[in-house]
């Protein structure tokens, strides 16, 4: 039994969040000029001293035209370019100039876009003191669960590839007690450079928290639900993006050395083991921005991770039943398959399609974001959302979350926009939370499915 709500009490709200230090306003024209940056092929090969520059090589953002099918992205994507934006007959990438020849060499055709060219470590569409850094997010953490100790628990999942805690924080009424309610997961900066998702973690977890007891739906849902929240799966990778320089380095993998290469890191998000490296949608080279690494699991924090996921299979069932991992940018809910661009494929059928469809569209109708199966992109293989449908039976989505293109600061957005769009995703949370009973209430099969 949940206990009495006001048994939790509700302290300020200030002693449970550090402040955004250094939050301000960018212009529009800065952004622009130094949007999102991903390159390609151009890895340090070891993490250096706080300070010191790495990976200090000029990159451009180009347009590149005439690829404006999922299949003409998927060609591009399977060179080993990491796609940043997506627009209606071509795509932005960010490249050197080794590797903006290299495309031209195959044929595409790049033009420049103004005012982009920049160094690798000097990206000032935000500063990196404008989001919280990983040694705040366990102060916040371990503020939280003192001040709510009936209500939230935090408990070490594993660590990094560099020894950092990667922690795993439950709310719920009766938090101490693993009850038989459905859970939700929620999943954080997988991708290193993708800050703002660590934003959401904490506004999540204070939203909840601050209004159990008080707002009569969070009430009801964490009485009869229990949500867990990852807030960095990518630690290492975060530190060294947003900590070693003066600037953001716009490092997009994990810190995890490759055999007999100089080049670092593994795309965490090509390293789930169902489909791993079958079909074109992530690479085999270790200086690929999506690079899938030597094997599935290779990645010190996927397996943390995965092995979490495992860990919530109780008596043969698996706990969770939701799931959303969040991601900049492009302001999209994605969900399963990713690995393949049929609509139905092993152990996704259409009652299960047609689930997700329904339930990623009202959580796209309350956020404005764009719904649409994860390969109506391009292929990715390796993936999340593919692995925690197929392996563990969980409705997965992705939310690529605000810019919606690389004017409004890709990557790195500026700190005045974090607190309303962390809260533009208030009730599409609360609504998965709803659905965790059965996710195929929503379009009327719960007596066939729950």
């Amino acid at each position: 039994m949940s206990p009495p709500h006001s048994s939790h009490g509700h302290p300020p709200g200030d002693v449970l969040r550090l402040s955004r230090r250094g939050k301000r306003t960018t212009t529009a024209a800065a952004i622009v000029s130094l949007a999102l940056a991903i390159t390609l092929g151009t890895q340090a090969s070891a993490a250096p001293s706080p300070g010191e520059p790495a990976d200090a090589v000029p990159v451009q953002q180009y347009e590149v035209a005439d690829v404006g099918t999922r299949t003409e992205r998927t060609e591009l994507a399977r060179t080993g370019t990491a796609i940043d934006e997506v627009r209606d007959t071509s795509v932005v990438v960010t490249a050197d100039a080794t590797d903006a020849t290299r495309l031209r060499d195959l044929g595409y055709e790049l033009t420049a876009l103004p005012g982009t060219a920049t160094e690798r470590n000097d990206f000032r569409a935000s500063a990196p003191s404008d989001y919280h850094t990983a040694a705040d997010v366990r102060t916040i953490v371990d503020q939280t669960v003192a001040a709510y100790p009936n209500l939230v628990s935090s408990r070490v999942i594993g660590r990094s590839y560099q020894g950092r805690d990667i922690i795993a924080v439950k709310v719920s009424a009766d938090v101490n007690v693993d009850e038989n309610e459905p859970e939700v997961l929620f999943t954080h900066n997988q991708h290193a450079r993708e800050h703002l998702t660590v934003e959401m973690a904490l506004y999540t977890l204070d939203e909840l928290t601050s209004q159990y007891g008080t707002d009569p739906e969070i009430t009801q849902l964490l009485d009869t639900r229990e949500v867990w929240l990852i807030p960095t799966v990518n630690p290492d990778g975060k530190v060294y993006d947003q900590e070693t320089a003066t600037n953001f380095r716009s490092w997009r993998k994990n810190r995890q050395p490759n055999s007999g290469s100089t080049a670092v890191g593994t795309d965490l998000n090509r390293n789930w083991d169902y489909q791993w490296g079958c079909c074109g949608g992530s690479s085999g080279s270790t200086s690929s921005e999506t690079y899938r690494g030597p094997s599935p699991e290779s990645g010190t924090e996927t397996r943390v991770v995965a092995d979490f996921v495992r860990s919530r299979v109780v008596g043969g069932q698996q706990q969770i039943s939701a799931h959303i991992d969040f991601h900049t940018y492009s302001e999209l809910v994605l969900w399963p398959y990713g690995y393949t661009y049929s609509d139905t494929a092993g152990g996704l059928t259409a009652d299960d399609a047609a689930a997700f469809r329904a339930l990623g569209t009202e959580m796209a109708d309350t956020n404005g974001y764009t719904p649409q199966q994860s390969s109506d992109l391009y292929i990715t293989d390796g993936s999340i959302n593919d692995w925690m449908w197929a392996e563990q039976g969980i409705f997965s989505f992705t939310f690529e979350m605000y810019p919606p293109s690389a004017s409004g600061g890709g990557f790195y957005p500026p700190g005045s926009v974090i607190d309303r769009e962390t809260a533009r995703n208030r009730e599409a949370v609360l609504l998965l939370l709803d659905y965790a009973d059965c996710p195929y209430r929503i379009i009327g099969e719960e007596a066939t499915y729950c």
